[in-house]
């Protein structure tokens, strides 16, 4: 039988590419949104979609035609003539700023769906405009075929280290916080009794959670460039292993309304080497591998140049990693449908 979209009484149709990073999806958006996002600048496109357009985000990351833990990205134009391409993020909560196992599908996406003209081998920069800045993506290109992507980050900083919270349900804890693009609490899972890798997914979420909580109304942020920027994303619990090794060290990042990150998180882990590069703990180019405490999939990541993001003193990361296909689906509305518009199990 071939295949064919139902009739959706005059009701909305949606065109997505499903993609993931290291066990994290991607819902790439090619259809459904207005042709045109007013906004002069990418951060104005991202209030305006916000602010307008949400009711799309919910139909498409949102239960029945997606799942709590969704991710997307939403192509749009950007201001700046270097940028191949720019893009929005959005999740269970809302919108972010920087996405890192995005931008690594992003990369392969760009090439496999001809939105850079003439990709070379043996690499194809693809310079992505994300709401935290440009990000230089490097896609593997031999014979037609893309592969894996390493990408550059926005300059990254530790914002503040042995921060003391109160945390319900633990008491005092002792926090870093540090900017990949977005703004990560870090703690180790030792706190609270756990383990990164094997203990409960419930159990991991709960306390990231607790401290994001706290942090969010004990620590007031700030971004040298943009108050746009300056929230916090979420909490990334590691297993403590922060002085460089030729081992992995394992994390998993729990961010917007309690959604669990599959990957190693690829903004995570610009933060974390940031953090650890603070602290003396990582050199430039010191390659580490970084585990998901989720799945075991990994991405490897370095400190490649030193520089600063107003008066923070601030590195540039390189993370790379694989991203792969998963399928191309087309969403229908109908108009009398009364769940059609999404939601979510808590």
């Amino acid at each position: 039988m071939e295949l064919q979209v139902p009739p959706s009484d005059g009701g909305y149709e949606l065109s997505v590419v499903d993609m993931h990073t290291g066990g994290e999806p991607l819902r790439v958006i090619l259809s459904g949104y207005p042709a045109e996002i007013p906004g002069d600048t990418l951060l104005s496109k991202r209030r305006h979609v916000r602010e307008n357009l949400d009711h799309l985000r919910r139909a498409l990351m949102f239960e029945p035609r997606g799942h709590y833990d969704m991710y997307g990205a939403l192509l749009v134009p950007s201001e700046l003539p270097e940028a191949d391409i720019g893009v929005l993020f959005m999740h269970n909560e809302g919108y972010s700023t920087m996405c890192g196992h995005a931008v690594i599908a992003l990369g392969r996406f760009a090439l496999d769906y001809k939105l850079v003209k003439e990709p070379r081998s043996p690499e194809t920069q693809v310079n992505i405009h994300c709401p935290c800045g440009l990000v230089k993506a490097f896609v593997e290109y031999s014979n037609g075929k893309t592969g894996g992507v390493r990408f550059h980050s926005v300059p990254a900083f530790a914002f503040a280290t042995d921060v003391s919270v109160t945390v319900e349900g633990f008491g005092e804890v002792v926090v870093d916080i540090s900017y990949g693009g977005a703004f990560y609490a870090f703690v180790s899972a030792q706190r609270f009794g756990l383990d990164v890798s094997q203990s409960r997914t419930r159990d991991l979420v709960d306390a990231a959670t607790a401290v994001t909580k706290a942090v969010k109304s004990q620590v007031k942020l700030h971004h040298p460039t943009s108050e746009d920027l300056a929230f916090l994303y979420g909490t990334i619990i590691t297993d403590g292993n922060d002085a460089y090794s030729s081992d992995p060290t394992a994390n998993m990042c729990v961010f917007a309304e309690a959604q669990v990150d599959r990957s190693p998180t690829g903004s995570g882990v610009t933060a974390r080497i940031a953090l650890q590069h603070h602290r003396g703990q990582i050199g430039l180019n010191q390659t580490r591998a970084f585990r998901s405490g989720a799945t075991g999939s990994e991405f490897t990541g370095k400190a490649v140049q030193e520089t600063t993001c107003g008066d923070f003193k601030a590195v540039v990361v390189e993370v790379a990693g694989r991203a792969f296909y998963t399928g191309v689906s087309r969403f229908v509305r109908e108009n009398d449908d009364g769940l059609s518009n999404g939601f979510l199990l808590k």
